[in-house]
Parts: structure tokens; sequence; C-alpha cells
């Protein structure tokens, strides 16, 4: 059975820091793109990070860039989320996901067919 696995969320301080893990299992993890996504209390789920399964190219949201790291280890099919310098606005439950084979279509959701159950960030201003 597929499963994608988040640990590491939790509450954090203004300017902390967080490392995201996600454990799949059950798929083809290195022909897949990988993302994360994350809704925050009241608004709608939204792209923050993807890397994709031959270049290991990432992509970021505007509002992440210069403060999020996305990465992968194929060999462990785990993909990561550094987080720094956090704000209160990054609070939000944080969903791994997994592409459909070979997608190149990496920040909108419909290109995922496997997701998480979801992480919850907490930053305290």
């Amino acid at each position: 059975q597929v499963q994608l696995v988040e640990s590491g969320g939790g509450l954090v301080q203004a300017g902390g820091s967080l490392r995201l893990s996600c454990a799949a299992s059950g798929l083809t993890f290195s022909s897949r793109a990988m993302g994360w996504f994350r809704q925050a209390p009241g608004k709608e789920r939204e792209f923050v990070a993807a890397i994709t399964w031959s270049t290991y190219f990432p992509y970021y949201a505007d509002s992440v860039k210069g403060r999020f790291t996305i990465s992968r280890d194929n060999a462990k099919s785990t993909v990561y989320l550094q987080m720094n310098s956090l704000k209160p606005e990054d609070t939000a439950v944080y969903y791994c996901a997994a592409a459909q084979p070979n997608q190149l279509r990496v920040k909108v959701n419909h290109t995922y067919d496997h997701w998480g159950q979801g992480t919850q960030v907490t930053v305290s201003s």
C-alpha cells in the first residue's frame, strides 16, 4: 500500500527552524517529482516547494524563497523540507505529495496522485 508519512512538524518561535521529512513506500519514488504544500486556517491549499526526479531541480513559492530548501534522497525514498527564518504566516498543515510518474507540472496539486496525512507547523510571534 502506498504511504507518505511526514514528520518533523511542531511548535517553534519566529526566526527558528524546522526540518520536515516525508518517507515514501509502495511507489516508484525515483521516477516521481515530490512536492510540499500547505494549508493555513481559513485559506486554500497552496504550493510551497517541489523537486524533480531527474535533475533534482527545485521550485519554490515566492513566499518561501531564500528561507526554505527542498531536497531528496532516492536511496531512502525520502524528501525533506528545511525551513529557516520561520514566520507566523508559515503556520499551516504541511502536506507531502508524490506526482504522477514523469509529470513536469509540479506547481499544481492535480499533478500529484498521492498525499501524506499532513504535519502541523506552528510559528509563534
